[in-house]
């Protein structure tokens, strides 16, 4: 526990690979002075993971403390208006701090569910929309509810829309060479709307002054004025910011446009890294960096573009890992993170231990004295001590499980990874899911072989069932911390578990 509570930043881009920070790619084709200062004047974190390859799971996770895979959703993400994913009741990172005498505010991207009165094509946009961050510990909401590839655009503030999406919106500009995109208004009226049309193809419901363009620096400016205002207040502030960017649609504003050597993904990455400054430098002139903790992180690994990227301007989101956005393979679940915070964390350290994003749940915990109770960050382990002291043990965390956006696992357990299915499991696959496959696995030495090309499977069983003994009984205790067991949400048994159960 910590005598003097700080103000607790956390900034959460949206599929931001580990090569696109400066700061960890020598060869960038882009800087990122800003997100890399919080690395340099504080921990970064390089072995640090997001507990899915994809969105919503991901988010589901780092609120929850909890596997995603134990919640309802087995693989993929939500669409804007689908049931929830969090369940009524548990608590999130915002419950701890909002227990704990803070002012619990989120800005951005929630996409993790939300109840939209009405249906698609018939919205009643005078009522409440529930399911979102305000049923969930925060105070305040101000954002969208989902990616701007798919769903309903417009800024919802706390539970009501502040413009009816009213129009719809299928047309799109794409540049070929890296396969982006953004909304072009017009936009079309609603009447009448065709709903083969959208079975066919999905069609955006979206507010008729929506720009895509300009939801990043919207974002922001409400986070400064939040950080404003709440640093007149006695009560200390924890701020979610889950900002839209880089994921598509791609849509740097003008100032940005070619402004890199990138294209346009790395002309947003240099609008996004513009946009923490601000927030940095903000802490700056309000004089509460010292009393801040400032942690930057992403939500999983880049878009598939990610290699016409590579080719087109020989810049590797990746930062040369296997893989990207919905794989096992490192490259879709390991991220940037960093944490800043100077009165406690004292010029710039390294922390080389595998840990995952679900850890901040228990950190944030241990970091306020929060009692956690057993149905509480159940996958969650604290790394506070590591924030402490450089001289913090090695091997703390334990094995870290890792989930596809076709539902499969990996589980890593100091340098050992293991695959419960070959080929990362970006998309899901019924004949790999039959037991009869049930051995088509894949093994690696992250120490030996970060890049993850030699397999070694056949040559170390022992290790192979070892792992698979640890993830067997993480997936039916509920938990894979000490306590009493849980139950995972929805069905006890599904598809992607055959592989290995």
């Amino acid at each position: 526990m910590i005598e003097k509570k700080p103000n607790v930043i956390l900034i959460f881009t949206d599929d931001q690979g580990y090569g696109d920070c400066s700061c960890l790619n020598k060869d960038s084709k882009f800087q990122t002075p800003h997100i890399d200062s919080i690395a340099h004047n504080g921990i970064a974190f390089t072995d640090a993971h997001t507990s899915s390859a994809v969105c919503t799971p991901s988010r589901y996770s780092l609120l929850t403390g909890r596997y995603n895979f134990r919640s309802y959703l087995k693989q993929g993400v939500l669409n804007a208006d689908d049931t929830p994913l969090i369940e009524e009741g548990r608590s999130t990172i915002a419950t701890v701090f909002k227990n704990s005498g803070y002012k619990t505010m989120m800005v951005g991207k929630w996409h993790l569910g939300m109840n939209v009165p009405g249906e698609f094509g018939n919205r009643n946009w005078d009522e409440d929309i529930t399911g979102g961050p305000c049923d969930y510990g925060f105070d305040y909401f101000y954002g969208i509810p989902a990616s701007m590839n798919f769903g309903v655009l417009t800024y919802i503030e706390n539970k009501r829309a502040t413009e009816p999406a009213s129009l719809y919106t299928g047309k799109k500009k794409t540049n070929p060479a890296i396969d982006d995109f953004h909304f072009m208004p017009p936009y079309e009226i609603t009447r009448d709307f065709d709903m083969s049309a959208y079975l066919k193809a999905p069609i955006i419901e979206i507010a008729p002054s929506f720009k895509d363009e300009e939801t990043l620096e919207i974002l922001t400016d409400k986070t400064l004025d939040l950080i404003r205002n709440n640093t007149k207040e006695e009560k200390p502030f924890f701020l979610y910011l889950a900002l839209n960017s880089p994921h598509k649609p791609v849509c740097p504003s003008e100032k940005f446009i070619g402004k890199s050597d990138a294209g346009r993904y790395g002309d947003f990455m240099l609008e996004t890294d513009y946009q923490v400054g601000r927030i940095l430098n903000l802490l700056d002139e309000l004089e509460i960096t010292d009393n801040t903790m400032v942690i930057f992180t992403s939500d999983n690994g880049p878009e598939a573009t990610f290699v016409k990227r590579r080719e087109k301007f020989d810049h590797d989101s990746s930062g040369g890992l296997r893989g990207g956005k919905r794989d096992l393979y490192e490259g879709g679940h390991r991220v940037p993170m960093f944490v800043q915070y100077p009165d406690m964390i004292q010029g710039k350290r390294v922390c080389k231990e595998p840990i995952c994003l679900s850890d901040l749940f228990a950190t944030f915990a241990q970091m306020l004295g929060y009692n956690t109770q057993d149905d509480e960050g159940e996958d969650s382990v604290s790394f506070f001590p590591v924030l402490q002291s450089e001289e913090y043990g090695k091997g703390f965390r334990g094995p870290v499980v890792h989930h596809s956006a076709g539902g499969y696992f990996a589980i890593r357990d100091g340098k050992w990874k293991l695959y419960t299915v070959s080929g990362g499991g970006a998309t899901y696959n019924a004949a790999l899911a039959d037991s009869g496959n049930a051995k088509n696995y894949e093994l690696y030495n992250m120490e030996e072989d970060p890049t993850e090309t030699c397999n070694l499977v056949n040559d170390y069983p022992e290790i192979v069932e070892g792992l698979l003994t640890t993830l067997r009984q993480y997936i039916v205790s509920g938990r894979s911390t000490p306590g009493v067991q849980q139950n995972n949400t929805g069905v006890e048994r599904w598809s992607q578990l055959d592989c290995f159960m």
